[in-house]
């Protein structure tokens, strides 16, 4: 928006709400096509070079490699932790339980306290997942035990009853 003697279609550069269209450079910021230099009365700037003598970019942020800098490498900036890798397989083998029966519970107990003692003097990753692994271990191992209790209580009650009794006179 202009100053009252000014026609509103003639905004001054850098004034709210008023954008140039497509194909239209508000006059004083234009580059020639292709960006190689200024156009008449225009402060533009040579495209895609940095600008001369290491000055900062605008708003005062340096720009990456000049006055001391660095560039960015790549990554995430963060060291990079690694989880155990028999954490890792003691949850495997607790949840295997499930599919591959109780015999997967023992090496998840096996792998979940050697990871446990491993990540204590190495500062890795993966205490949870070796706790889970422990925990789906003995869970297993606790219900496996349960069944098989079950198992021979059944089979005893069943052998009773089929028995008939001492001295029962069964004719055969």
């Amino acid at each position: 928006m202009g100053s009252p003697n000014q026609p509103p279609d003639q905004g001054q550069p850098g004034v709210f709400g008023e954008q140039p269209t497509i194909g239209r450079q508000p006059g004083g910021y234009g580059q020639q096509p292709g960006g190689y230099g200024p156009q008449p009365g225009g402060y533009g700037q040579p495209g895609g070079y940095p600008q001369p003598g290491g000055y900062g970019q605008p708003g005062g942020y340096p720009q990456p490699g000049h006055q001391g800098m660095p560039t960015w490498t790549g990554g995430t900036g963060y060291p990079s932790m690694q989880t155990n890798g028999l954490a890792v397989a003691a949850l495997i083998c607790g949840v295997a339980q499930i599919m591959a029966g109780p015999l997967t519970g023992i090496p998840a107990i096996i792998l979940g306290h050697i990871a446990r003692s491993r990540i204590r003097q190495t500062g890795e990753q993966g205490a949870g997942l070796a706790l889970a692994g422990l925990i789906l271990g003995y869970a297993g191992l606790v219900l496996f035990i349960i069944l098989v209790i079950a198992i021979i209580a059944v089979a005893s009650s069943v052998r009773v009853r089929q028995g008939g009794g001492v001295g029962g006179g069964g004719g055969y």
